[in-house]
């Protein structure tokens, strides 16, 4: 069994650290969940957003924020975050620098395109970031999941990468934090409904792993 653990986005523009960017209630507190869960992992993988300043989809104001939009790949509206360059494009405090990490997504880079799961550059799903990729050459059967947020990219990528029936997927809500409480219960029962195992800590994180009983769909 080969295990690789995600840290989703986990970035200060997603917590209070940034609040005139999308700050997450506590999403500065998760680093010493997706270390601990790292430690199970033969492989560690960081995706980060980037985005660039003159994005399609940027409004100057929170009120303004997530109007639907025409273009194909750029469904909202957000305020200005995660660019290159400021603290918001910082990972999280008590995590490992860049070259501390076996391999790294960064996303949304173009200004038209805006994706939530770190394993496609486009909402349509064409264009492959190389994350799946990455894992299969790897030979790795388990992923664990956590990050920023809850709802949002965490939520997306790990249904992205159970759709490929190549991993079993586990996501670590004790390595995640999300945006509000009603979107993140429907947010899991999405997960759950589509074979990913939800957990609440590390201990049932572990237990899944080497509970050789649970087999890939």
């Amino acid at each position: 069994m080969a295990i690789a653990a995600i840290d989703v986005d986990a970035q200060q523009t997603f917590t209070p650290l940034c609040p005139d960017e999308l700050p997450v209630p506590e999403g500065d507190q998760i680093a010493a969940a997706l270390n601990e869960q790292a430690e199970l992992a033969s492989w560690r993988i960081l995706t980060k957003d980037a985005h660039p300043t003159n994005a399609v989809w940027v409004v100057d104001s929170h009120e303004k924020m997530l109007q639907p939009l025409p273009h194909p790949n750029a469904d909202l509206t957000w305020v200005k975050h995660a660019v290159p360059g400021t603290q918001g494009f910082k990972v999280i405090p008590g995590l490992p620098e860049i070259t501390g990490y076996d391999h790294v997504i960064w996303k949304g880079i173009e200004p038209d395109l805006h994706p939530y799961g770190a394993c496609y550059h486009d909402l349509q799903e064409r264009l492959s970031t190389g994350l799946i990729e990455w894992l299969k050459s790897k030979g790795v059967t388990t992923v664990l999941v956590g990050g920023l947020a809850t709802d949002y990219c965490v939520k997306t990528t790990a249904i992205q990468l159970q759709a490929t029936g190549a991993f079993k997927v586990i996501v670590n809500l004790a390595a995640c934090r999300g945006i509000a409480v009603d979107t993140v219960a429907s947010s899991c029962e999405e997960m759950r409904q589509a074979g990913i195992f939800v957990a609440e800590n590390f201990s049932e994180v572990k237990s899944l792993c080497f509970d050789e009983t649970l087999i890939l769909p």
